[in-house]
């Protein structure tokens, strides 16, 4: 990756580092040299933490929130309204979430779309223990955040057909104009989604 220039012990550290997404060859040669120029500041720390995270962090077996304890803190946590449950594709989605504070639910993260073009089916995604959580009779709504993709509303529209028999209320994010958005930079799809999703003042 680096070249012969460098030590095995650099290339592989280079080469570890532009398996993560949006690092590219260039980009982890950088980073690998930040990381060099200050071991004490920077290389050790990350390399505990790191190893730590390794040790410590586990997949809910709830929700599939990754977290130290199991159940996560977020499904055991007292101030939970745990008769509502908020869908989304992946972890990162979860914490965008909780950034917003807009929630105060639990949720659900599937671990992906479903997609004909890379072979991922339903029971490749964690919809099979949705459905089960939802059938319980404790929960009254399933809202679900999926990506206004192809492959989200594919998802948003298998998993709600097959919450029908649970009786539960099914709802989903609005998608649309993004505050302070301008119609001029929006794309026709978001234009149209937010035309469909429009609703009386």
């Amino acid at each position: 990756m680096a070249g012969p220039s460098v030590s095995p012990e650099i290339d592989r550290l280079i080469t570890l580092l532009a398996r993560l997404p949006g690092l590219g060859p260039r980009s982890a040669r950088r980073a690998a040299l930040h990381l060099l120029k200050a071991p004490d500041r920077l290389m050790t720390p990350l390399a505990a933490a790191m190893t730590q995270a390794a040790e410590r962090i586990s997949t809910c077996s709830v929700c599939a929130n990754v977290d130290s304890s199991n159940p996560c803190h977020i499904c055991t946590a007292p101030g939970r309204d745990r008769r509502s449950i908020c869908v989304v594709q992946d972890v990162s989605d979860l914490w965008a979430m909780e950034r917003a504070g807009a929630y105060r639910g639990t949720y659900h993260v599937l671990g992906g779309t479903l997609s004909a073009l890379d072979g991922i089916r339903p029971e490749d995604l964690n919809i099979a223990s949705l459905i089960g959580r939802a059938s319980g009779g404790a929960v009254d709504e399933v809202i679900l955040a999926m990506n206004a993709t192809v492959d989200g509303q594919t998802t948003a529209h298998y998993i709600t057909e097959h919450l029908e028999a649970t009786g539960v209320t099914v709802s989903r994010l609005a998608h649309g104009v993004p505050i302070g958005g301008e119609l001029d930079y929006l794309d026709d799809g978001t234009i149209n989604a937010a035309m469909k999703s429009r609703r009386e003042l």
